[in-house]
């Protein structure tokens, strides 16, 4: 499949693009973790088939040291042993955020409340504002097909301000 356009290039998309990765850089500044985080998008990403994400956040957490084992096991992590209750909480969270409409229930309130159990207000807001933005980012790069293998860890880091 060819891209069906670079929404970076366009004047209007470069400039909604610079404010979406604002709100992005606000949750990577909360106090969830940034390990957290960063399963999180690479989990979500997999679910929505956004080859470019899939790229990034893989690439970004391998650069922000995370480990092949746990990187390899992400889309099975219900069945692996590298995750803490907590990355399970919010991988849950998560799962449940992004398949909306498989899920007529929305998240569930057991899964509301092991997330709560594991993260603060601030680190439970970060959470569900991070598995929004990461829905909204999957849905731009599918929609245009954006195409994953050439992302670098910090190409984006000059959108910021």
């Amino acid at each position: 499949m060819e891209p069906r356009m670079n929404l970076y290039t366009n004047e209007l998309g470069a400039k909604i693009s610079k404010r979406f990765y604002n709100v992005s850089l606000a949750i990577e500044q909360s106090t969830l973790p940034r390990a957290t985080q960063n399963l999180v998008m690479l989990r979500v990403s997999q679910i929505n088939g956004c080859g470019f994400c899939v790229d990034y956040h893989s690439k970004d957490a391998a650069a922000a040291g995370e480990t092949a084992v746990r990187l390899n096991l992400v889309a099975a992590w219900r069945e692996s042993t590298v995750f803490t209750e907590a990355e399970r909480a919010a991988l849950a969270l998560a799962e449940e955020g992004t398949r909306l409409a498989d899920a007529h229930h929305g998240v569930s309130d057991e899964t509301w409340a092991q997330a709560r159990k594991h993260y603060d207000e601030d680190q439970t807001v970060a959470l569900v504002y991070l598995v929004a933005m990461i829905n909204a980012a999957n849905r731009l790069g599918v929609i245009v097909r954006t195409q994953g293998g050439s992302y670098e860890p910090g190409m984006f880091a000059s959108m910021s301000s």
